[in-house]
């Protein structure tokens, strides 16, 4: 997850709260942390492990500066004034999941393809929707 779709998770954070759904981070290291912190409402937790990274990591390597759908995003962020920082391993591809109570599992799963690859949110409020229905 990038600083800016923590920003616009954490925009959400509002109907997330009001729906009982707890908003959470989960970083692979250390490095960055800090800096990534104010950009999402909400805890950090780290996984050192990978563990929920899942059992085959999905990365994307520096080629990947190479595609234009990455340079589209790097310029929306420049647009919405989000700097990053090239510290620690950019490489590791993250995700956004939805995960319900008991038997409901996994709601919503989205896989970063490139970097800043954001979930759609009208898609992640309907998952969230799921689980308030079912409560």
């Amino acid at each position: 997850m990038c600083r800016d779709e923590a920003k616009a998770l954490s925009s959400l954070l509002p109907r997330l709260t009001q729906a009982g759904v707890p908003l959470v981070g989960v970083l692979h290291e250390k490095l960055g942390a800090e800096e990534f912190q104010p950009f999402l409402s909400a805890p950090l937790y780290l996984d050192t492990q990978k563990t929920f990274f899942g059992p085959q990591e999905r990365r994307l390597g520096m080629l990947g500066f190479l595609r234009a759908d990455v340079w589209m995003n790097i310029i929306e962020s420049r647009k919405e004034g989000t700097e990053g920082n090239f510290k620690g391993d950019g490489t590791l591809l993250g995700g956004v999941y939805v995960i319900g109570p008991g038997d409901q599992g996994v709601l919503l799963q989205h896989q970063e393809a490139v970097w800043g690859d954001h979930v759609n949110t009208t898609a992640l409020l309907q998952a969230v929707d799921k689980i308030t229905k079912n409560i």
